[in-house]
């Protein structure tokens, strides 16, 4: 910064500065806002106009999962680091093909190699990951214990909701579509976090 500018800006001015900005768009007026995403900042729709939006696009989204790279994703985010065959052990299928297809969207990263023989590879989430499921830190995902019996019953809807539409739409899953769902969930936990 103080290179661009040619005078030394504090940290702290820089975060009062981004409050005033999360500020003025959290306003009705702005159809975006701010959010702390992956160590970062990002300028996103706000939750209320999604469906507006996402009516305008024509595009599908880009990056499709299938439902096995998507369960292979969940727990690589929740076990990491992991090896494939402690994946596998979990999964009961062989996972090669959904970590390769994972490691190609750059949606997982090598973390290191297992102490244990053979040295097998330890695989974990990358900021990408972050970046398409719109949270700062894995501390944002949801945990099995933050759900309710509620919530688990409609997530059970959704995916029984979404297999009918995978079996006209092809056997494919989007990010954007799991990350909604997951969305959705997280925040009717904090709307009742907040009413208490």
């Amino acid at each position: 910064m103080e290179e661009l500018f040619g005078t030394e800006v504090s940290k702290q001015d820089i975060d009062d500065a981004i409050e005033t900005l999360q500020k003025r768009y959290e306003q009705a007026d702005f159809a975006i806002e701010i959010k702390a995403i992956a160590g970062g900042f990002q300028f996103l729709t706000k939750p209320e106009f999604q469906s507006s939006i996402s009516l305008l696009l024509t595009q599908r989204a880009k990056r499709k999962l299938s439902k096995s790279a998507i369960e292979t994703l969940a727990l690589i985010a929740y076990k990491q680091p992991i090896t494939k065959s402690k994946l596998e052990a979990i999964r009961g299928v062989s996972c090669d093909y959904a970590v390769q297809k994972l490691l190609e969207k750059e949606l997982l990263v090598i973390k290191g190699k297992d102490k244990t023989p053979g040295r097998p590879i330890l695989y974990g989430t990358s900021d990408k990951f972050m970046h398409y499921f719109g949270i700062n830190s894995l501390d944002d995902l949801p945990m099995p214990e933050d759900l309710s019996a509620e919530d688990v019953e409609t997530a059970q809807k959704q995916v029984k909701l979404q297999s009918q539409l995978e079996d006209e739409e092809g056997d494919e899953f989007s990010l954007f579509q799991f990350q909604r769902g997951t969305k959705a969930i997280q925040d009717k936990k904090n709307q009742e976090e907040n009413n208490d």
